[in-house]
C-alpha cells in the first residue's frame, strides 16, 4: 500500500538522526535553464570534494545538457519492459548501493513505468532523502498540484504528471530558475529547447507571451510562500518574537456597525496599493447579543472576504488585548481601526483601546480611519 504524505513526511522528518537535504530548481516553463544550473551546482561540488553522481537527467537532445552530464558519474539505469516495449527508468536500489552524498534527480514529478519501484519519482527522491542522501531536483511550477487547474484555465492544456504540494514545500531550499518571457521565446526560436517544426507550434500556443507572464507570476508567487515559510520556521526556532516587516501584512478591525463596509474598502485599497497580505478581524467580546447586530456583523465579514481579506473571529473580553495578541501572532505590520467622530466619554473609551493595543502589541503602525457620526 502505498505511503500517505504524512508517512513519508515522518520517513524524512528532520527530527531523524540521518536525513538528506532537498534541493529544489523551479521554473514557470519548459526552457528556463533548471537542469543546466542544477547540473553546474553539481559539478561545482564536485570539484570541491563531494559525491555526486546522476540518477537521471533529461538531455531531450540538448547537446549543453549532455555536455555537462558528461563530466559527472552516471548511475546506470533500470531497464523495464512494459507493454513490448523496454522503458529506462532511475534505478533507485542501484544508486543507494552506490552511496554517495548528493544524487541529481531531473523531473520530480514524472510518472515511473509500471514495474518500478515506486509510482512516482518523487517518491524515488523520498526514499533517497530518508537514506540520508542529497538530493538536487527540478519541477515547473505547473506540475504542483494545486497549481496545475489554474494552469489549464490559463494556457488550455491540461497538466497530467503532478506532484503534491507538501512535497515542494518540504524541500529544504528552493531556487528559481528566471528568464523573462522574451528571453524565452529567444530561446525557442533558436532552437534551445524543441527543434524543427515543434518550434512555432509551440510559440503559437503554450509559449504565448500572455501565458509566459501568468505562469512567471505563479512561479514568483509559489517562491515567494517558501521564502516565507522559511522566515517564519527561523523566527520559531530563534525564539524571534519581533515582527520584521519584510512583507506588509495589514489588517482592519471591525464591528457589527454597516459603516464598517465603508472601513474594510479603504483598508482593501490600501492592501492592495503595498501587495500586503489583507485580514479582517471582528473581536466579539459579547456586546452583539441581537440578531439584527450578528447579521450585520456576518455581512460585514461576508465583505471583507469578498474583497480578498482573510477574515477571523476573535473571542476576547478585552478588545485591545485580543488584537495585540493577533497581531503578534500574525506578525501584522499595520492595523486599521475605524473613528466615528463623537465626543465624550466614548471618545476616552476608544482613545484608551488604541493606547492599550500600542502598549501591549509589537512595533506596529495604526491607521485611524474617521467615519459619520453613529
Amino acid at each position: 500500500m502505498p505511503k500517505t504524505p504524512e508517512q513519508w513526511l515522518e520517513t524524512v522528518s528532520p527530527r531523524r538522526k540521518v536525513r538528506g537535504a532537498l534541493k529544489l530548481f523551479l521554473g514557470y516553463a519548459p526552457g528556463v535553464g533548471k537542469t543546466f544550473t542544477m547540473l553546474s551546482e553539481a559539478i561545482r561540488r564536485h570539484s570541491r570534494g563531494e559525491d555526486v553522481v546522476v540518477g537521471v537527467v533529461e538531455t531531450h537532445g540538448r547537446k549543453a545538457i549532455a555536455d555537462l552530464a558528461s563530466q559527472l558519474e552516471t548511475v546506470p539505469r533500470r531497464q523495464i519492459e512494459y507493454k513490448g516495449t523496454v522503458f529506462e527508468e532511475m534505478d533507485i536500489d542501484a544508486i543507494l548501493a552506490r552511496n554517495a552524498n548528493v544524487v541529481l534527480v531531473d523531473e520530480l514529478a514524472h510518472t515511473n513505468i509500471p514495474g518500478s519501484k515506486h509510482r512516482k519519482r518523487y517518491e524515488d527522491v523520498l526514499e533517497l532523502l530518508a537514506a540520508g542522501v542529497d538530493v538536487l531536483s527540478t519541477v515547473n511550477v505547473q506540475h504542483l498540484e494545486s497549481i496545475a487547474p489554474t494552469v489549464r484555465t490559463i494556457t488550455g492544456i491540461q497538466v497530467r504528471e503532478t506532484v503534491p504540494d507538501w512535497v515542494v514545500q518540504s524541500a529544504d531550499e528552493a531556487v528559481m530558475i528566471d528568464l523573462t518571457p522574451e528571453a524565452l521565446q529567444n530561446r525557442m526560436r533558436r532552437g534551445d529547447v524543441y527543434r524543427g517544426e515543434k518550434v512555432e507550434q509551440a510559440l503559437r500556443n503554450f509559449f504565448r507571451r500572455g501565458n509566459l507572464i501568468a505562469l512567471r507570476e505563479l512561479a514568483l508567487r509559489q517562491i515567494a510562500e517558501q521564502v516565507d515559510r522559511s522566515l517564519e520556521t527561523y523566527k520559531e526556532q530563534k525564539d524571534i518574537q519581533a515582527t520584521w516587516p519584510v512583507r506588509e501584512r495589514l489588517a482592519v478591525c471591525i464591528s457589527s456597525n454597516p459603516k464598517s463596509q465603508y472601513l474594510i474598502a479603504r483598508a482593501a485599497r490600501m492592501a492592495r496599493r503595498m501587495d500586503a497580505d489583507f485580514y479582517a478581524v471582528y473581536v466579539d467580546a459579547g456586546q452583539d447579543t441581537t440578531d439584527q447586530a450578528q447579521k450585520t456583523r456576518d455581512a460585514n465579514l461576508h465583505f471583507a472576504r469578498s474583497l480578498g481579506a482573510t477574515t477571523f473571529l476573535l473571542k476576547g473580553n478585552d478588545v485591545a488585548k485580543t488584537i495585540a495578541g493577533f497581531v503578534r501572532e500574525r506578525h501584522i505590520t499595520q492595523v486599521i481601526f475605524g473613528r466615528s467622530a463623537v465626543d465624550g466619554l466614548r471618545k476616552f473609551r476608544y482613545l484608551g483601546a488604541v493606547n492599550r493595543l500600542l502598549r501591549d502589541a509589537p512595533a506596529v503602525d495604526v491607521h485611524i480611519v474617521t467615519q459619520e457620526p453613529d
